[in-house]
């Protein structure tokens, strides 16, 4: 393959681990033909170490923090803009797990004709454990021996984890957009998800190459006896953003089947497993502030 491949890394204040990020993306044996970093907060050593980096590089230091969503966008439509034919994207605190996973993901893509390919996203310190867990019918898959059940070769069709690793062609792009810059963080992937499967263009998950990041999965809480699951970020600020970002997700077409669901889950972990009614009441509001498109960042 002759294709031109760029490779897109959001940053924001973590120096240390997007130096290793970036050694493990220049240590590729198929080396991207270029790397544009985008860094949410101007820093000059961010600038300095893209500038030290053994292949073709851009630096974007932006200002103002356009967040996930503004960042992957910005750097997918430089991409675009160089003429890349490929687009690999990456977040800071996650690398490839080792040096073929560029090369894997693009044989996968040609070998099934994919418009978009994913590696598995496993947690850093046990990667046999996948990062997020991963919902298949009512079972969750949180083992990564547990995506080869369904009798899969190397390919886990229609789910993909698009900010950690994956692999998007530009024309899919093209025909899908890049994030919506509104969303900032949370929901951002998602709602890019929708717009993929919406185009009916086919994507998955390359089970021969892992991407290592920080575990997620303690964000979802499992009530029912483990059968359902909901997502209940620490930190308030993750949480402004996941409610609000659900909440304007869950009024587009292919997310409204979920709403139903969505109510009894939130309602039986506010107010069974955690007995906090003020808690469902904020979730309430964000989700209100999400479906009239209240958007903006949360009171500091």
């Amino acid at each position: 393959m002759n294709d031109a491949v760029c490779a897109v890394v959001v940053t924001h204040r973590r120096p240390d681990e997007l130096a290793k990020s970036l050694e493990a993306v220049a240590a590729q044996t198929r080396v991207p033909d270029h790397l544009i970093v985008i860094d949410n907060d101007n820093d000059p050593r961010v600038a300095e170490l893209v500038a030290g980096q053994p292949l073709a590089t851009t630096y974007l230091g932006s200002r103002r923090n356009l967040g996930g969503a503004g960042g992957f966008a910005l750097g997918m439509l430089h991409a675009l803009a160089l003429g890349s034919d490929w687009v690999w994207l990456a977040d800071d605190d996650g690398r490839p797990a080792d040096s073929e996973v560029l090369d894997t993901l693009l044989g996968c893509a040609e070998k099934h004709a994919l418009a978009a390919v994913s590696p598995m996203v496993c947690d850093m310190n046990d990667p046999g454990r996948l990062a997020f867990p991963l919902r298949r019918g009512l079972a969750w898959r949180r083992r990564v021996e547990e995506l080869r059940i369904d009798g899969s070769s190397d390919l886990l069709r229609g789910i993909a984890s698009f900010f950690n690793g994956a692999l998007f062609r530009a024309s899919t792009l093209e025909a899908i957009g890049v994030p919506d810059l509104r969303l900032f963080v949370r929901g951002d992937e998602t709602e890019l998800h929708r717009r993929l499967v919406r185009t009916g263009l086919p994507f998955g998950t390359c089970l021969d190459a892992v991407y290592l990041h920080p575990q997620g999965g303690d964000e979802f809480k499992p009530i029912l006896g483990g059968r359902m699951h909901t997502q209940y970020p620490d930190d308030t600020a993750k949480r402004f953003f996941t409610y609000r970002n659900r909440g304007y997700l869950q009024s587009l077409p292919g997310m409204r089947r979920l709403l139903l669901q969505e109510w009894v889950r939130f309602g039986w972990f506010f107010l069974v497993s955690r007995r906090d009614p003020a808690g469902l009441v904020e979730w309430i509001r964000l989700r209100r502030m999400g479906r009239k498109e209240r958007f903006g960042r949360p009171p500091q």
